[in-house]
Formats: structure tokens, sequence, C-alpha cells
């Protein structure tokens, strides 16, 4: 890494620091790059002043200028959350980058006032951009970081919310499953389902596959994984949805369901569950 150093820096922020911060609030606010609607004002002041002040703590810390090193912890922490709440907000990395990158033209114009040596001034511009160039490509790292974790939290919460677990009856839970069947999913429908059982006391469980559009051999074996863990909770389970090109395809691939209890609709298999479970439906008379 380049030998940034900086002797006049951190006087030029402290002395003009108001001034550096309208001038790089402007600059935001009338850019290509503005995100009204996605930032106040207020809050984009605000972060302006906060990364602006860590800059000049730091910069007065050390004349060396090295954005990943321990003097600019500050200023990197205050990076990583300002690029994590936009992230979470929807701006994109370059834009995030742009917020540090728009500070570039303040300084410079601050710099070119008070230093009228050119060979000084150009060190110091120097310095400038090697530090914010660095800082920028920071936020590219945290932005992308925070996109993938918001992206697998959500992921995680589609998978809980497409495995329900609903009470048909006293006793008697179903499982509708819509959509492919997975290694992941498989386990949070485990998960799903037996936290139910145990919860509830439920003795009958019925997966249904009716929205499952293909069986093949995996898909067979984790539905049987998933019914040999509700046994051993004590509970019993149904399967329903076996369409005829399911029952065929489980046959073609081999796969042994004859010692689980397979029905072609939901109705069916609750049907059967309220037989085991002692219960009838009868029609009331008019």
């Amino acid at each position: 890494m380049a030998d940034t150093r900086s002797t006049q820096l951190a006087d030029v922020i402290r002395s003009d620091e108001a001034a550096i911060l309208a001038d790089w609030l402007s600059l935001q606010i009338g850019g290509a790059a503005s995100r009204r609607d996605l930032i106040g004002e207020p809050e984009l002041k605000q972060q302006c002043a906060d990364l602006l002040a860590a800059l000049r703590n730091a910069a007065a810390e050390s004349d060396r200028f090295d954005a990943g090193s321990r003097v600019w912890q500050p200023v990197r922490d205050v990076l990583a959350h300002v690029t994590e709440s936009r992230a979470r907000h929807g701006f994109s990395p370059s834009e995030t980058a742009t917020f540090v990158f728009s500070l570039k033209q303040p300084l410079f114009a601050v710099l070119q006032r008070r230093i009228a040596d050119r060979e000084a001034l150009a060190r110091e511009v120097w310095t400038m951009t090697a530090l914010l160039d660095q800082l920028g490509l920071f936020t590219t790292e945290v932005h992308q970081k925070s996109r993938d974790s918001v992206i697998r939290r959500q992921q995680q919460e589609m998978l809980e919310l497409s495995t329900p677990v609903v009470t048909l009856w006293n006793g008697i839970l179903a499982l509708p499953l819509i959509g492919t069947l997975d290694s992941a999913r498989t386990q949070v429908v485990m998960e799903s389902l037996l936290q139910r059982i145990v919860d509830s006391g439920a003795s009958i469980a019925i997966l249904d596959i009716t929205g499952v559009p293909t069986v093949d051999t995996l898909v067979a074996q984790h539905l049987l994984k998933t019914v040999a863990a509700a046994r051993l909770m004590g509970a019993d389970c149904i399967i329903s949805g076996i369409r005829p090109q399911i029952a065929q395809t489980i046959v073609h691939l081999g796969v042994d369901l004859n010692t689980v209890t397979t029905k072609a609709t939901l109705a069916d298999a609750f049907a059967i569950a309220l037989r085991r479970a002692g219960l009838s439906v009868t029609k009331s008379p008019a």
C-alpha cells in the first residue's frame, strides 16, 4: 500500500469543518445519486457529520493515512453503521460508495484555498484521494455482507412461512407443503412439525404434498425422514396429495412407502385421522 502521509489535513478539517459539511451535504442533495425517497435530509446530515468528525479525530492522531490501521477503526465503525443502514433501506453499493467519494470535492476546494505550494497541495490531495478510495471500497465490502445477511434472513423467514403447521382437530395436525422440498427446507419442516407435536401433544400428523410439483428419490427420502422423526415423537403420519403421476414416479423409483399411509386428498387423510382418533363426522338433520 502507498505510504500516504499528511501534515495539514487534520487542521483543514478542524478549521473548516462547518463549510466542508455544508458543501458536502449540498453536493449529495443535488447530485444524481441523491435518494430523497430513501433517506431524509436530517439523517443524511447526521451521517455526514459523524463521518467527518471521525475523520478529523483519526487524522489528528496519526499522520499516516492507512484506512485499515487501528487508528482508523472508529472511522470504519461509523462507515459500517452508515453502510448497513443504507443497505437495509435499499441503497445500491455504488450509491453508498458515492457517499464517501463525494467528500473529495469539498476537501479539495479547502485544500486549494489554504495551500499555495503546488507540491504540498499535490501531496495532500493524493493523501486525501487514497484515503477516501480505501474507505469507499470498504463500504462496498460491508454493503455486500449486509445484503447477504438480509437475503439469508429473508430466505429463512420464507422457509418458515412456507411450512405452516395447522391444527385440524384436537390431536390432529396438518402440514401442507408447497414447492420444492430440498434438504434445507426438509430441516425446517421437521423442526416445525416436531415442535408443534411437542407443544400440542398431537398423535396424528398429515403431510400434504398436493403443492409439491415433482417427487424424486431425494424428495421421497426427505418425506420418509420427516415421518420417522414424527414417529419418534409419538405421532403417526399420513401422507396426502399422492397424485397418479407421483404414484407412478414413486413406484418407478422403487421407493418403499409401504409403511406409511398415503391418500390422494387431504380430505381422505383427515377422515382416516378422525377414525384413528375415535371420532366421526355426521351430517346434522336439516
